[in-house]
C-alpha cells in the first residue's frame, strides 16, 4: 500500500508534470473511471451469484 510519503510524492510529480490548471480535471477523469471499474466489477460478481443461486435451485428436488 502507499504511504503518506508516497502519495505526496506522486502529488507533487504530478502538479510539476500536469500543472495546476490540469490537475482538477484529471482528478476528475480517475475518479470516473475508479467509479465504472467498480461497477463492473459489481455487476460481474452479481451476475456470478445469480448463476450460482439458480444452480443450488435446480440441484434441490
Amino acid at each position: 500500500m502507499l504511504g503518506t510519503g508516497s502519495i505526496i510524492l506522486i502529488v507533487f510529480a504530478a502538479l510539476l508534470i500536469f500543472g495546476p490548471k490540469k490537475l482538477p480535471e484529471l482528478g476528475k477523469a480517475v475518479g470516473k473511471t475508479l467509479r465504472e471499474f467498480k461497477q463492473g466489477a459489481q455487476g460481474i460478481a452479481d451476475d456470478e451469484g445469480k448463476e450460482k443461486a439458480k444452480a443450488d435451485h435446480t440441484d434441490v428436488k
